[in-house]
């Protein structure tokens, strides 16, 4: 278009409609670092595992196979690398914002799920760090809620700045709220 004559740019001319730019998964949401992938991954990995290894014995002995032992390592394996890649995809795929009215969390690409949790349904909050957590600088944020269904929203893998940061700043606005 810089070939064009300067005439034609004046107010007079009419823009082209453009198209519309759907949303983002990550419009306004924060992912969670990238560094708790592989705890992530080796904790849905493990219980993968412990589960397709309990399967394959059971069905092993209720089908007298002879092959137990191979049937069982297969499972084995099976479930560790199964379950460490949909612990690390899953991992990748959650993303969490906080606004002046709810904190949000998404989860999922085929099965998805968003939650908001309104600032003045907050009870308490906690902040949970196991020995790994520290070691990786990770923590879980737990927001506690009034009601009885869903009542509690753990987001874990969070940086420990911004668990911090996100707790105090709800706890701010419980304080803010209850004062009016």
């Amino acid at each position: 278009m810089t070939d064009l004559p300067a005439s034609l740019y004046g107010r007079a001319m009419i823009e082209p409609p453009s198209l519309p730019t759907l949303p983002s998964a990550t419009d306004d949401w924060q992912p969670l670092p990238a560094r708790g992938a592989p705890f992530a991954a080796i904790g849905t990995g493990l219980a993968s595992m412990a589960v397709l290894l309990l399967a394959s014995g059971v069905l092993s002995l209720v089908l007298r196979n002879p092959w137990w032992l191979p049937s069982m390592l297969a499972a084995a394996g099976v479930g560790l690398l199964g379950g460490a890649w949909i612990g690390w995809r899953r991992h990748r795929r959650t993303f969490w914002r906080l606004d002046p009215q709810a904190l949000g969390v998404r989860r999922g690409h085929l099965w998805q799920s968003e939650s908001h949790v309104p600032v003045s349904r907050v009870q308490h909050l906690d902040l949970r760090r196991g020995p790994l957590q520290r070691a990786a600088d990770l923590a879980t944020l737990v927001v506690h809620t009034a009601g009885t269904r869903m009542n509690t929203v753990a987001i874990a893998g969070l940086a420990q700045e911004d668990a911090e940061r996100l707790r105090d700043r709800l706890a701010r606005q419980l304080d803010h709220d209850d004062a009016l």
